[in-house]
């Protein structure tokens, strides 16, 4: 069943989502400084293309990962959170959607806070 919900994910939105956080973590790779921001832009477009079947859990953070993380916050993880909070709900509007919602609730975890996750099958 994931793998059916996989592939309209993918056709229905995935692939915009998860090759445009593909193109954001080359261009932040680009300099030493974003190499960081980079491999979570990376961890997030894994979850983009194919979210069905993958769980995110938080071990125990680093005093590092929580210093980039509030980083992270102020400079672009409250819109994104918000951007894919409010795809959630308009999902839950219908039944059929409901699915797709709590994977962009997932969405929503990852992008307010990536730094220290790890993304785990299930």
């Amino acid at each position: 069943m994931n793998l059916i919900l996989n592939i309209l994910w993918f056709i229905c939105g995935g692939f915009a989502s998860g090759f445009s956080w593909l193109l954001a973590g080359v261009l932040w790779c680009i300099t030493i400084i974003g190499i960081p921001y980079g491999q979570q832009c990376f961890k997030l477009a894994v979850m983009s293309f194919a979210p069905f079947g993958k769980d995110i859990e938080y071990p125990a953070t680093s005093p590092v990962s929580v210093i980039l993380n509030i980083i992270w916050i102020i400079f672009g993880g409250i819109p994104l959170a918000v951007a894919n909070l409010s795809l959630a709900i308009t999902m839950f509007c219908s039944i059929i959607g409901i699915p797709f919602g709590l994977q962009y609730l997932k969405l929503v975890k990852l992008s307010l806070m990536p730094f220290g996750a790890t993304i785990v099958e299930k």
